[in-house]
């Protein structure tokens, strides 16, 4: 399993799984089957359809993939079909085949929500490009919808975004504040600590969660191609991205890697848009480089116009007790997919949890996790041999610095507990015996580390 970079527990596994279904519409037999066995070839899986009303037996809100449809259809035709879709669900993307008289047709069809067109005769590598990048866009789509769900309830709210440092319960306020809003957001903090999944949250609690989130890493690209994509000409009739985003999300990756010119052209789009703006834009900064910050490597028209809004996620290593909450829920996921046994945490391993650097952050303490799952299940090793692996291999070390006594503690006293509930099922009366604790004490530690016995009955 590769996990999710994150700030927060792992979302569904149906909404973290890439969609790769294809609904193929065409009234003619061998466009069908040669559509089909192409995309077969790409890796995709397609269904074929000879009508759009066959179709849409399958076509719901959560389709888990994408349509490709003729437009020149007996019965249903094709703009017909995308109104329907687009009424049912507006993020699913629709890719049109045009005849050379129906090309001003597919132009209206983008502008209804279509996700891209193809002319015939099309070229099957540029069917099997434009499939991928609707598919991702799907992809990204429906995490973005099941995190929306599972924020919208205040509960699930506080179990995905897991911890209650303070950092954490800015972090969820917030996260809900902004993402309300309609101005464009600058995230900010070390790699590894969820900035790209914070980014899609933004999108999915808010009122543009239905229309498109839109991402695109602006590092690796050349200028011209880059400013292509994000403000066009864009080649063979598509939209550029800041267009392709209207009414939703641009979430600029690496805005950092922005040229001085591109930053430009980005201010001056920005300032151009109307209040509230048609586009919002979520920008991310990966890396700024040590001892520099976000101010240093944008100009600062743009900076300000973009930080009016700003979160800055913390660092795993001052989060204290946090780390612990985040390892048992990523064991806790990994135990489950392998079938065997999370690893209960000894209040050594907890230590070492706490005292590590973790300069991977969230992604680091995911592969901890992972790893240290597989070897409880080969029954092997042990969760500090693990930290310590990685902090040699990191160049890291130990300290303690920055962490008062207490939190050390109240980790012990936490794992000890938890450790006890789990060893005895949850019964109060035996943990209350082992620890020597009276029953209201028990309850009143239990209650101060979020532990409930019914998550050990």
């Amino acid at each position: 399993m590769s996990a999710p970079e994150s700030a927060v527990a792992p979302a569904t596994a149906q909404a973290l799984r890439s969609p790769t279904r294809i609904v193929i519409i065409d009234d003619e037999q061998d466009m069908r089957a040669s559509i089909s066995q192409w995309l077969s070839l790409s890796g995709f899986q397609p269904e074929t359809y000879a009508s759009a009303e066959e179709a849409l037996s399958v076509l719901g809100p959560d389709f888990p993939g994408i349509v490709v449809s003729d437009i020149r259809m007996p019965g249903m035709d094709g703009m017909a079909l995308l109104k329907r879709l687009m009424g049912l669900d507006a993020t699913l993307p629709v890719i049109l085949i045009t005849g050379h008289g129906d090309v001003p047709m597919a132009v209206e069809a983008m502008r209804l929500g279509a996700w891209d067109f193809l002319e015939k005769p099309f070229d099957p590598e540029r069917m099997a490009d434009l499939a991928r990048a609707a598919l991702k866009a799907r992809a990204l789509a429906l995490e973005s919808r099941a995190l929306r769900n599972e924020l919208a309830d205040g509960s699930t709210l506080m179990r995905r975004l897991v911890g209650n440092s303070t950092e954490m319960v800015r972090l969820r306020e917030d996260l809900l504040d902004y993402g309300q809003a309609d101005g464009h957001v600058l995230i900010d903090g070390e790699t590894g600590t969820g900035k790209t999944l914070v980014a899609h949250a933004l999108h999915a609690v808010g009122p543009r969660a239905g229309r498109k989130f839109v991402s695109v890493s602006c590092a690796g690209v050349e200028d011209d191609a880059l400013a292509a994509r994000l403000f066009g000409p864009v080649a063979l009739g598509g939209l550029p991205l800041v267009e392709e985003a209207r009414g939703g999300t641009l979430c600029l990756e690496d805005v950092e890697a922005l040229s001085p010119a591109l930053q430009g052209r980005l201010l001056t789009f920005i300032n151009d848009q109307p209040a509230p703006p048609a586009t919002r834009i979520v920008a991310i900064c990966n890396d700024h480089g040590p001892g520099r910050t976000l101010e240093d490597v944008l100009r600062p028209d743009l900076y300000y116009r973009l930080a009016a809004m700003k979160l800055t996620l913390p660092p795993l290593r001052t989060r204290g007790e946090d780390i612990l909450a985040l390892f048992k829920s990523y064991a806790t996921d990994y135990s489950e997919e392998y079938g065997c046994p999370a690893p209960d945490l000894s209040a050594q391993d907890a230590a070492y949890l706490l005292q590590a650097p973790w300069p991977g952050n969230i992604r680091q303490l995911i592969s901890i996790a992972e790893q240290a799952v597989l070897q409880n299940r080969r029954g092997s090793g042990s969760v500090v041999s693990l930290v310590m692996a990685e902090n040699e291999a990191s160049g890291g070390a130990l300290t303690t610095e920055g962490k008062p006594l207490k939190d050390y503690v109240e980790a012990f006293e936490r794992t000890l507990i938890d450790n006890t509930m789990r060893r005895h099922k949850g019964s109060i009366v035996a943990v209350m015996e082992e620890l020597c604790l009276p029953r209201r004490t028990l309850n009143e530690k239990m209650a101060k580390y979020g532990l409930s016995r019914a998550d050990y009955v």
